[in-house]
C-alpha cells in the first residue's frame, strides 16, 4: 500500500471516529435512543472493508459496522438512521452500496453471508461474501453451522472476526476456549489467520487476499482481527463494572487512529480532521432533520405480493387511524 492509499485508509477511520463520537453525543442528547460505539475498532472495519470489489462482492454487518458502512461509501445519515429507531435496517438502498442492513441477532449475518455465497457460487458471479461478528459471536451455534456449511460447499465467503476482547462483560479468555476463533477453520476444512486488527494496512492485505481466495474457487477464510472496543458494549454499558482502568490505558497506546496520525504528517492530519468534520456536520444535520416515515410503512415493505392476511390487518390498522 502507497502513501496515498494508506492517507485514504486514515481519512476513512477518521470520519469514522468522529462520526462515532457524535452518535455518542446525540444518543446523550436523546437525539438516538441507542448506539452502539466502534471506537478502537476503525482500522479492522474500514481496512477490511476496503478490500471489497463493490462491483461483484457484498458485506453483511452486525450492528456495530459503521466503519465499514463509511468505507463502503454509504451515506452516514442513512446509515445512521437505524439508531432513530423510526426505520429499522436504516434508509440506504442495500443492493446499491452492496452493504446489507445491519444484523442486531447475535450471529445472524454469518448465515446470511453464507447463504449469498451459496447463491454467487451457483449463479457464478464471480463475487464473495464478507461478513462480521465478534469473539463472543462465534460461540453461538449459527456460527458453527454456517462455517461447517460454507466449508462442505467451498463456499466464496470471508468470515471476519473482530476479537476486541470482550463478549460484552465476559473476557475473551473465558469466552472462546483454545484462544483463538482463527484456529477453529482447521475443524471446518478452511484456512484460519490471525491479523494485528489495528493495523489498517494489515488487515486490509488480510482481507484482499481471503477475498482473491474465495473468487478463485479455493473457499472460506477466517480472518481473526485482533483489536480492542476501547469505549463501552453500547451507551447503555458501564465497562469500569467488569475491566480496570489500567487496562484501558495499556490497551488505549494501540489506538488506530493516534498510531496512524504517528504515520502522518501535520497538513494531512489537518487535512483529515477538516474532512471529517464536515461530515459530521452535514450527518448531524440530516438525521435532526428525518422524520417519522407514514405508520402504514410497515405494511409495504414485507412481501412482494401482499397477503390477503396482511391486506386486512393494513384495512383494520387504517380504520383504527380514521376512528
Amino acid at each position: 500500500m502507497d502513501d496515498a492509499e494508506f492517507r485514504e485508509l486514515f481519512r476513512l477511520m477518521l470520519v469514522t471516529r468522529r462520526l462515532d463520537e457524535e452518535a455518542i453525543a446525540l444518543q446523550r442528547q436523546g437525539v438516538l435512543p441507542a448506539y452502539a460505539p466502534v471506537r478502537g475498532q476503525e482500522a479492522a472495519q474500514v481496512g477490511s472493508a476496503a478490500a471489497l470489489d463493490l462491483s461483484r462482492d457484498f458485506a453483511f454487518p452486525t450492528y456495530r459496522e459503521l466503519g465499514a458502512a463509511v468505507a463502503m461509501g454509504v451515506d452516514p445519515v442513512a446509515y445512521l438512521a437505524m439508531h432513530l429507531n423510526i426505520w429499522h435496517g436504516g434508509l440506504y438502498d442495500a443492493s446499491t452500496s452492496r452493504l446489507s442492513p445491519p444484523n442486531a441477532v447475535v450471529g445472524g449475518p454469518v448465515l446470511h453471508a453464507v447463504g449469498w455465497a451459496m447463491g454467487a457460487q451457483l449463479d457464478g458471479t464471480g463475487g464473495a461474501a464478507l461478513t462480521y461478528f465478534g469473539d463472543g459471536a462465534s460461540s453461538q451455534g449459527d456460527i458453527h453451522e454456517a462455517m461447517n456449511f460454507a466449508g462442505v460447499y467451498r463456499l466464496p465467503v470471508v468470515f471476519f472476526c473482530q476479537n476486541n476482547g470482550w463478549a460484552i462483560s465476559l473476557p475473551t479468555a473465558r469466552q472462546v476456549a483454545g484462544g483463538s476463533v482463527a484456529a477453529r477453520a482447521a475443524g471446518y476444512g478452511f484456512e484460519g489467520v490471525r491479523v494485528d486488527g489495528n493495523d489498517a494496512t494489515a488487515v486490509f492485505e488480510a482481507t484482499r487476499k481471503a477475498l482473491d481466495h474465495a473468487r478463485s474457487g479455493g473457499g472460506p477464510t477466517i480472518v481473526e482481527a485482533m483489536t480492542y472496543r476501547l469505549g463501552p458494549h453500547s451507551t447503555s454499558d458501564d465497562p469500569s463494572r467488569y475491566r480496570s482502568a489500567d487496562e484501558e490505558r495499556a490497551r488505549a497506546e494501540h489506538d488506530p487512529i493516534t498510531t496512524g496520525m504517528a504515520a502522518l504528517t501535520a497538513e494531512d492530519v489537518a487535512d483529515a480532521e477538516e474532512h471529517a468534520a464536515s461530515v459530521v456536520t452535514r450527518t448531524t444535520e440530516g438525521l435532526r432533520a428525518l422524520k417519522t416515515p407514514p405508520g402504514d410503512d410497515m405494511f409495504r415493505f414485507v412481501h412482494r405480493e401482499p397477503t390477503a392476511a396482511l391486506l386486512a390487518q393494513h384495512r383494520a390498522w387504517k380504520e383504527s387511524q380514521d376512528a
